[in-house]
């Protein structure tokens, strides 16, 4: 029985041991953190609750209560405690450890549970001193380790104990034990009137970073050297606090500028591909403390933010570099921050996940755009509603891909992501250009992809483009268009070298495929209209400065004129054009030109929808419920439309056009390619059919009106709203591909 000497030496023992000492929880209910192992229902606190505790080795950072933990169970469990430190211990005081347990084991019956602390100092000869009695049963060992278990400690200790992995304090955790020490008058400063700042303790618990020893100790020093004022209170500001947990405040607060600029210098530096710079800023911030799983954060950020899909597997191995550092720790673990660090460093560089960021403006700034119809849940509202129908399903297509609308009506042609000419992504970049272009040019261009317009031509260029949307919806016409520029491509033969030029640039179908097809020659676009040359500007102007084409506008008669004030002797090795002579009356002026500008051995190929074998309107609907002769005398009236000599765009044929070229002494081979797609009858193309008068060519209505009567014309437009309103058609086209070149 102690005496009241030993009694009074351990009592001032106690009241002088250090605030971390003072304050470690003495039940579950008092342990702060760990919710992940030690939660209400969680396997570990009903063990120790229960007393069936089996052997664990509990590994985690310092300060997270691998200790406390331990010193818990000694005080709720019935079994015999014994508590060693592996750095102090040797075979000989293990020997007397189970000796002990033997003797308990074979006396009362009791277990023992053996505490090692540091368990991981073990040396090999240790370690398998204690493994027959663990393996045995007759002591239950738990092991506390800040290295990982599975590196530092015997295997097969390893095998026979649940491993626990404790983790670093969050800052709520660690507010509740500062609140907790400032509050407990009989261990900690409750007795004291200390008044800590906001400001300061959020500072303590931030350096902390984690380790509640490490704030205690802080909290400590602080109240300790503090002296009170003449009411009596301590009062613990910012500078107090900064001063009492002076290694992180001083060389790397994470509340002060040298943090901020430190990790900035680092960032800038990996996007800088300097590795050297990159290196030195990560073991400046390691050197000053930082957490390794900060720095790691900042890289998986990196990988995405900076490198993205020029290197996709940056993110990826800097998240393996992460697993192995929370595997392997430290000091070991700093091979994979370098690693993580020189990948990122040394890799491609782009940034075009930013564009993430620039929908999200467009999203906070524009109205909220409704899914289109087509891409609308189908398995509810089908039937009520149509939602779903006219979805084209990519699998079922050439490439796994088809020309649909996929953004709001609001939006459509808005472009977000900007791959880059980096690594990876300048591969992907081609084939998201090229589909881009075919749908550009399926929204933008009169005469290419929706053939109803060969009739009329509406003033209002929105709702022209927002129906060509709509068409789009359930059409093939991009891909369509990237077959014809395919196909005008394979045809030309374009080399490295070649300069081309696009009679008809449009929105660029042609152009761009040309400027990629060329890198060492060039490539001039003709515009018809302003609208065209400022879109084909904007678009080259993401393009390096000698890699753009020469942009010029006017009228193709002009053309001649244009080419001599840029560039008076150039020679083109290839003209291309789309629809560039369809609608000319002057085509035999244009063709003559094409052989003054073509070099003695270039060629001329171009694609040209014939308007005369258009889709016949007539053809669309059921003309029984026209009553009498009126059904014929719609077809004669329509029929009308595509003989009509002195029109233009319906005049010629592919016979035409080719003698036109012989004429002009070419020789010319060409082919005609029948094309079917599907398009929609909306009430805005029904309009424009029957609208009074056509902006730029007669409309339907008018055409036909110098045939019929007003009343007859009624009952037409009457039939095709009630029988062609949002049905969707199959809508037949020709074109001709012509190719030439010049007389030997």
């Amino acid at each position: 029985m102690p005496d009241l000497f030993s009694l009074r030496t351990q009592d001032l023992l106690t009241r002088e041991q250090p605030l971390a000492a003072r304050m470690r929880p003495r039940t579950l209910d008092e342990f702060a953190g760990q919710d992940h192992i030690i939660g209400p229902g969680r396997l570990l606190r009903r063990a120790i609750q229960a007393d069936q505790l089996s052997s664990v080795i509990f590994y985690g950072p310092p300060g997270t209560g691998k200790t406390t933990l331990a010193r818990i169970i000694a005080n709720t469990t019935r079994a015999h405690f014994i508590a060693i430190n592996a750095v102090l211990a040797g075979v000989k005081d293990i020997r007397a450890a189970i000796a002990t347990a033997e003797e308990r084991r074979g006396m009362y019956w009791q277990k023992t549970i053996l505490f090692v602390d540091e368990v991981h100092r073990f040396n090999k000869a240790q370690q398998d001193a204690l493994l027959p009695h663990v393996e045995n049963g007759i002591v239950i060992l738990i092991g506390a380790t800040t290295e990982n278990p599975y590196f530092e400690v015997n295997k097969a200790l390893v095998s026979r104990s649940r491993i626990f992995q404790l983790k670093p304090l969050d800052a709520d955790d660690l507010r509740q034990i500062a609140v907790m020490a400032l509050a407990d008058e009989e261990r900690g400063y409750g007795k004291l009137d200390v008044r800590i700042d906001q400001d300061a303790l959020e500072h303590l618990v931030n350096v902390a970073n984690g380790d509640a020893r490490a704030l205690l100790n802080a909290i400590e020093l602080a109240v300790e050297t503090t002296p009170p004022d003449d009411q009596g209170v301590i009062a613990i500001d910012l500078a107090v606090a900064e001063e009492s947990i002076q290694r992180r405040a001083v060389l790397y607060d994470k509340e002060g500028d040298v943090h901020f600029d430190t990790i900035s210098a680092f960032i800038k530096s990996l996007r800088g591909s300097d590795p050297d710079a990159a290196l030195y800023w990560m073991a400046k911030m390691v050197y000053a403390g930082e957490d390794p799983r900060f720095i790691f954060r900042r890289m998986v950020i990196f990988a995405a933010e900076d490198v993205g899909l020029a290197d996709p597997n940056a993110i990826q191995v800097v998240e393996a570099c992460a697993r192995a550092f929370d595997y392997v720790g430290l000091p070991e673990g700093r091979f994979h921050l370098a690693e993580a660090a020189l990948y990122l460093a040394t890799a491609p560089k782009s940034n075009s996940a930013f564009a993430f960021f620039d929908t999200l403006r467009t999203v906070e700034q524009e109205p909220e755009g409704q899914p289109p119809n087509h891409l609308r849940d189908a398995s509810r509202d089908k039937e009520g509603f149509g939602h779903g129908e006219g979805y084209l399903y990519p699998h079922a297509y050439r490439d796994h891909w088809v020309a649909q609308q996929y953004l709001p009506a609001a939006l459509q042609g808005k472009l977000f992501y900007k791959p880059s000419d980096q690594g990876y992504e300048a591969r992907i970049a081609q084939q998201v250009a090229r589909r881009r272009e075919a749908q550009l040019a399926a929204m933008l261009e009169e005469s290419a992809g929706a053939p109803p317009e060969i009739l009329t031509f509406s003033g209002a260029y929105v709702d022209r483009a927002s129906e060509r949307w709509l068409q789009r919806t359930l059409s093939d016409l991009g891909q369509q268009l990237g077959e014809l520029r395919d196909e005008i491509m394979a045809r030309v033969g374009l080399q490295r070298h070649h300069v081309a030029l696009d009679l008809n640039a449009g929105s660029g179908l042609l152009t761009w495929e040309a400027v990629r097809r060329t890198p060492e020659g060039g490539v001039y676009a003709f515009a018809r209209s302003e609208q065209e040359a400022r879109a084909l500007q904007q678009m080259a102007a993401q393009l390096p400065d000698i890699r753009r084409p020469l942009i010029l506008q006017g009228d193709v008669a002009t053309l001649s004129d244009l080419l001599a004030a840029v560039e008076p002797d150039v020679r083109f090795d290839a003209i291309i054009g789309r629809n560039a002579l369809t609608a000319r009356a002057d085509k035999p002026a244009i063709i003559a030109s094409l052989a003054d500008w073509l070099a003695t051995s270039g060629r001329v190929v171009l694609a040209e929808t014939m308007p005369r074998y258009t889709q016949r309107l007539y053809q669309l609907i059921d003309r029984t419920a026209l009553l009498g002769a009126l059904a014929q005398k719609l077809a004669d009236a329509e029929e009308a439309i595509y003989t009509q000599a002195e029109d233009a765009m319906v005049n010629w044929d592919e016979n035409t056009l080719a003698g036109l070229f012989i004429a002009a002494e070419f020789q010319v081979s060409a082919d005609v390619i029948e094309r079917s797609s599907q398009v929609r009858i909306t009430s805005g193309l029904l309009d424009r059919w029957f609208a009074s008068a056509g902006a730029v060519r007669p409309s339907y209505r008018q055409h036909l009106a110098a045939h019929l009567s007003a009343e007859e014309l009624a009952q037409i437009e009457a039939l095709y709203r009630r029988q062609l309103r949002g049905q969707i058609v199959s809508w037949r086209t020709k074109t001709l591909f012509l190719k030439a070149t010049l007389s030997k």
